[in-house]
């Protein structure tokens, strides 16, 4: 019996049915679903229940599904949509203020140089995966602010990892070398430019050729396979340069962004069900990764300010410069809100900092809380306040 509950088949079971659970949930608090897998997974998680934890297995799930998910998003987009240089603008202000407010919260409730400097780090990150879906739940991928959340947000990966880049060098070695910075922005950039180029004009080609060849017309699945193989191969890819696995899989979607075919599965469709699956584990580790019990009285005030603080500065960082680019007053915050979860990726820089002793265990669990709570206000905010009713247009 034992042997059965640690099988792949239960496990997996068990994941989907607490996803089934979070629908459950959301439906019963009106909230987006979401919101419901991640409460789900707090509450069976080490956190409140404890029956199930965050073993390997559900990490590779986990990463498995935001990586479909920004696949998927990624049709939604065209390559013109993520080169606006208005949103290299939104991304640099969306990481330079929450480091300055994450590094003087913490200076001010007393942590160490090396500990405020890891959590500024943190509160530079933007989890695209839950601002897409969401949107993608409402139905507005396509709006001005929707397309300035997804633009920004990617460049805001390449800034954030530079910066983690940054503060290792800086409490690790003592000073920053420039070397290294310059070869973070030139792997970085240059595997943007270079996927972008590569899946607009060459694999857009490719899988139309293939989409008329016989072999297509016998087996209509053999596209799709094809695809999916590129978007872990661009995810591979991203990972080796020190990028999120989830930007190189998103470029990978816009390569296939408007592909018409003729005698094959529809790629997208075929997507969406992984994404489906596996998305609603994603966003079940999340809740599971974050244990409440771990947190102590004295760190509580901490998080709620620390919290705060990370959603303050990326409004602002994120919203000011989209309003003083010309957008209206909703939009802007629309764009600062949705930039302000954490998620997976505040997550990641705080593991990397605990793993490198950098940072003690109760400063790596506000992090992760941190990142949780962040990323359940946004879905929040969205459902009840900004895509209740109408919402204005770019000016």
């Amino acid at each position: 019996m034992e042997s059965a509950a640690l099988s792949i088949e239960f496990q997996m079971s068990l994941l989907l049915f607490l996803a089934l659970a979070g629908y459950l949930l959301a439906s019963r608090i009106n909230q987006s679903a979401t919101i419901g897998a991640i409460l789900v997974g707090v509450l069976v998680g080490p956190s409140v229940l404890g029956l199930i934890t965050y073993t390997d297995f559900v990490a590779s799930l986990a990463h498995l599904g935001a990586i479909i998910l920004l696949f998927v998003i990624g049709f939604e987009f065209n390559i013109k949509d993520i080169v606006d240089p208005r949103y290299g603008v939104i991304a640099l202000l969306g990481v330079i203020i929450p480091w300055i407010g994450g590094y003087f919260t913490a200076v001010f409730f007393g942590f160490d140089f090396t500990s405020a400097v890891f959590i500024g780090t943190a509160l530079t990150a933007t989890s695209i995966a839950i601002t897409a879906n969401v949107l993608k739940e409402i139905g507005v991928l396509q709006i001005p602010a929707a397309k300035a959340i997804i633009g920004a947000a990617v460049l805001d990966d390449v800034l954030s990892l530079l910066v983690l880049a940054v503060t290792t060098d800086l409490v690790v070695g003592g000073d920053i070398s420039v070397t290294s910075v310059a070869l973070i922005l030139a792997k970085s950039f240059g595997f943007i430019a270079v996927a972008g180029a590569v899946g607009y004009f060459a694999i857009r080609k490719l899988i139309q050729r293939m989409d008329a060849t016989p072999l297509a017309r016998k087996y209509p699945e053999f596209v799709f396979i094809f695809a999916m193989m590129v978007a872990f191969l661009y995810a591979m890819f991203a990972d080796l340069v020190g990028l999120s696995g989830i930007i190189g899989a998103f470029l990978a979607g816009v390569a296939f962004a408007g592909v018409k075919l003729r005698q094959s599965k529809g790629v997208h469709e075929g997507a969406e069900y992984f994404q489906i699956v596996f998305a609603s584990i994603f966003f079940v580790s999340l809740g599971i990764l974050a244990d409440i019990r771990a947190l102590t009285s004295d760190m509580v005030v901490f998080l709620a300010v620390l919290t705060l603080v990370a959603i303050a500065t990326k409004v602002i960082g994120c919203g000011l410069p989209a309003r003083a680019m010309g957008m209206c007053r909703e939009d802007s915050l629309i764009i600062g809100f949705g930039m302000a979860p954490r998620g997976e990726v505040a997550m990641i820089v705080a593991l990397i900092g605990l793993d490198s002793g950098l940072i003690g265990q109760s400063v790596f669990v506000a992090i992760v809380l941190m990142s949780l709570l962040t990323t359940i206000v946004t879905p929040i905010v969205y459902r009840n306040w900004f895509f209740k009713g109408a919402y204005c247009a770019v000016e």
